[in-house]
């Protein structure tokens, strides 16, 4: 499992460490050339479009990155603009457009648009907002890498371990975690020793944050001191 865990996680930070992507999609041949000489002269690997639909059957290669939008009135109603605004966490846009239009500012804004520029567009302006993005973007791959790690980790328990890890998560004490699964105490220190490892958490505060992060239920989202006030008493005739 260590070997895997640690392919996995080298694997990652390959990913991470990929120079940002910048894709543009814009009708215009003029704004897309003059965008992309800007952007590429910044660093980032950049990629032009003249239409969503051609981004879409573009393949990316995982790695931050944002999307340079030119947005049209009709692309907001479309499914190609719902892809694009499903994925946006990964991949953040930066709107750009020629027109004024306060209603298609708003909703491009609530669809989860990092900036909203309006054309001519100013070159210190789109950088930043690139810049922005992109940094976006390396903060939710690599909370999905981390997370990733998590969901390996905690697959590699057996099913008694995830028991005793969502009651011991839940604030209950290794007596309480007993009575409650009809095995003794010792078994449950047992298990919860060989869980602590394979999630590799170093404390009990450790391992309820893990927990509140892959969202194994209700208590693991609540705060640690909640949730330790809300243990149980031990049922009484637990067996040891």
């Amino acid at each position: 499992m260590d070997a895997l865990q640690s392919r996995r996680e080298s694997t990652e930070r390959v990913a991470q460490e990929q120079a940002a992507s910048v894709f543009i999609v814009d009708q215009d041949t003029a704004t897309r050339q003059a965008l992309e000489s800007l952007i590429r002269g910044m660093g980032w690997i950049v990629s032009t479009f003249a239409s969503v639909e051609d981004f879409l059957l573009h393949r990316r290669i995982l790695g931050p990155g944002c999307l340079v939008l030119d947005l049209a009135p009709p692309l907001l109603d479309g499914p190609a603009f719902q892809e694009i605004a499903a994925a946006r966490r990964l991949l953040p846009i930066v709107f750009v457009t020629a027109l004024r239009d306060v209603t298609m500012t708003v909703r491009a804004m609530k669809s989860g648009a990092i900036d909203f520029l309006t054309k001519p567009i100013d070159g210190s302006a789109i950088l930043r907002a690139v810049q922005c993005a992109v940094d976006r973007s390396q903060q939710a791959l690599a909370h999905e890498a981390s997370l990733r790690v998590l969901r390996v980790r905690h697959d590699s328990l057996s099913g008694r371990e995830r028991e005793v890890m969502g009651l011991v998560v839940a604030g209950l004490l290794n007596k309480q975690v007993g009575a409650e699964l009809g095995i003794s105490e010792i078994t449950v220190k047992s298990h919860r020793g060989k869980l602590m490892h394979k999630m590799a958490a170093k404390s009990l505060a450790e391992l309820v944050q893990m927990a509140g992060r892959l969202r194994l239920g209700e208590a693991a989202a609540l705060p640690v001191d909640v949730r330790f006030s809300a243990a149980r008493p031990a049922p009484a005739g637990a067996r040891r």
